[in-house]
């Protein structure tokens, strides 16, 4: 029997990368902040004197340069690991992540692996604001050459990440800081999942609610609330990887309940939702009961203010509501 133990969020991700850096001297870490005492959130905490100045280098605030310098790593044999604190600086590097480590490969006939991850952090909080809590999956899930990944618990932030390092692709590792703190057992040692499988999170027969990274949670809240006061049973489904994401798992899902319900951690307008709904409607359209039902973020930046974060984000109460609408039809 595998052994487990109890691991936050963050923690798995330490236990993940500590795992792949003692077993790998090729995989490097780098990063604006990766020798600070926090340990990026404590998730590389020590890894600078644990593995050195070679392996863990701190870098410039020059994110496209850097990246650049991962790419030539990537294609020198390494398997570096870059770290943006905030998925907003990624931004600064598009040139180096879209022309370059997203076409290498393809460009060179297959013969030139781009073994690089680029780990973000997106979510709400803290009074972010509108340039320090964006979330653009969807951005990164338009180019071909890229995969990218929304691990939402301490089990998947492992695997996904251990898989992701050892993937030939540039990997996007986009992590939600509102789940650093959660816990559930984790595997000891090294283990990966499968990039391109979902999880079924909780079987139901009504609707197939599609969460994405911090929203499984909230859906997990959900489920209870709808199945007590209302009847309604909710299928929980957790793509897992945005790109690519497992189109079977989902139309299992869809066809069997007949009703979808897509929650995203991002704006819904050209959102993943959208990719997701029409998916279901080409595939689906005479199984589904209802129209695809979406949640995303208004179409306008993200706020700072607390009273504003309340209105603009998804939590369970409205994954409740809409999953209410959409089974009894309502407007």
């Amino acid at each position: 029997m595998v052994k487990q133990k109890t691991l936050t969020y963050g923690q798995a991700l330490h236990d993940a990368l500590s795992c792949t850096m003692r077993r790998d001297k090729s995989v490097i870490i780098l990063g604006c902040g990766v020798t600070s005492p926090s340990g990026v959130l404590g998730t590389i905490i020590g890894f600078d004197r644990r593995f050195g100045p070679d392996r863990v280098i701190e870098t410039p605030i020059a994110e496209n340069g850097m990246t650049g310098v991962a790419i030539g790593a990537a294609l020198a044999g390494m398997r570096p690991v870059i770290i943006h604190q905030r998925m907003d600086f990624v931004l600064m590097s598009m040139d180096q992540i879209v022309n370059h480590a997203a076409k290498w490969n393809y460009m060179l006939g297959g013969n030139r692996p781009m073994p690089l991850v680029i780990r973000c952090i997106v979510g709400q909080g803290w009074g972010q604001g509108p340039q320090h809590s964006q979330s653009f999956q969807s951005l990164f899930a338009n180019i071909p050459g890229l995969k990218v990944v929304m691990p939402s618990n301490p089990y998947d932030a492992k695997g996904l990440l251990i898989a992701s390092v050892y993937d030939n692709n540039p990997v996007i590792f986009i992590e939600h800081k509102m789940l650093y703190n959660m816990q559930s057992l984790v595997p000891e040692g090294h283990f990966t999942v499968r990039l391109g499988s979902a999880h079924v999170v909780r079987r139901g027969r009504h609707i197939s609610v599609i969460a994405v990274s911090q929203l499984v949670q909230e859906a997990r809240k959900a489920a209870g609330i709808l199945k007590e006061s209302y009847g309604i049973d909710i299928e929980i489904v957790d793509p897992r990887t945005i790109k690519p994401f497992d189109e079977p798992t989902i139309l299992r899902s869809v066809k069997k309940t007949g009703r979808v319900l897509i929650a995203d951690v991002g704006w819904k307008t050209c959102g993943f939702g959208a990719e997701v709904a029409a998916f279901c409607s080409e595939n689906a359209f005479r199984e589904l009961k209802a129209p695809v039902t979406r949640l995303g973020f208004p179409d306008c930046p993200s706020p700072t203010a607390q009273s504003l974060e309340e209105a603009y984000y998804i939590d369970s109460g409205r994954i409740v509501d809409a999953c209410v609408k959409l089974m009894y039809r309502l407007s």
